[in-house]
């Protein structure tokens, strides 16, 4: 099954993928039924999760339900436990937008929901995140998970958010991140996808973020917090919910 995941993820288009999940995802949730984990976003229990991974495949780490990983079921419990993000009236900017998110997302009465994308189906608005066609400080509340690593400039990307968000605004913007290597390794002569994915993780990624990577958002204008959740929780919960110990989310504000 492994091979077959791996396969599947590096020939079929992201697009595509999006489209073929909604057709087979109900089977597979069925056949893995059971009570070993639990997906926290649909609260449904499985016997294992999936495999997933590019290059290097993680065993039982995606949600056969939502299509959630680990830092998708990280993200909802910290804002389910630790922000009002599902009570406040907020304007809400969300970038290349996960399945497991975005129909609950787009179901809230108190946001105001906005998608963009280039490619994605999900997207409301096409955009590139280095010209965004929105105004400054219009929104209280964006999520950029796992999209400025596809990004070249990531600096004008990031600059672009900072223009957007109104002040008094937070965003989580999750990465790709090794926290054990200092700075950012990025190789713009690196163009082959085979060779990118052996490198970066992912062919259509462009570099492995480092621990630098909040000192530059900081550079940029935002206060970061790097906020280890799965510290708060118990090993017990982060086994249950399959997650990744120790990974951080990078909560900023402006």
């Amino acid at each position: 099954m492994k091979k077959i995941f791996k396969l599947i993820l590096n020939i079929i288009p992201r697009p595509i993928l999006i489209r073929l999940s909604y057709l087979v995802r109900p089977i597979i949730a069925f056949t893995l039924r059971g009570n070993n984990y639990t997906d926290p976003i649909d609260n449904k229990s499985f016997k294992k999760f999936l495999p997933y991974g590019y290059e290097n495949q993680r065993e039982n780490v995606l949600s056969p339900s939502t299509l959630s990983l680990e830092r998708h079921r990280l993200l909802w419990l910290y804002l389910k436990n630790e922000t009002s993000f599902f009570a406040d009236t907020l304007k809400v900017l969300h970038f290349a937008p996960e399945q497991a998110f975005y129909k609950r997302f787009r179901k809230l009465k108190n946001i105001e929901y906005t998608t963009t994308d280039l490619n994605s189906p999900l997207a409301d608005v096409k955009a590139d995140i280095c010209k965004l066609p929105f105004k400054d400080n219009s929104y209280d509340v964006i999520f950029c998970n796992h999209v400025l690593e596809h990004i070249p400039d990531d600096t004008k990307a990031m600059q672009e958010l900072y223009r957007v968000l109104k002040p008094g605004g937070w965003g989580i913007f999750q990465i790709p991140q090794e926290l054990e290597r200092e700075t950012t390794f990025e190789d713009n002569s690196i163009t082959d996808k085979k060779e990118r994915a052996k490198i970066f993780g992912q062919y259509d990624h462009v570099r492995i973020y480092g621990r630098d990577y909040f000192n530059k958002l900081r550079s940029i204008g935002f206060t970061v917090e790097e906020q280890d959740y799965t510290n708060v929780l118990s090993k017990e919960d982060v086994n249950k919910y399959r997650l990744a110990q120790g990974e951080i989310i990078p909560i900023v504000r402006k």
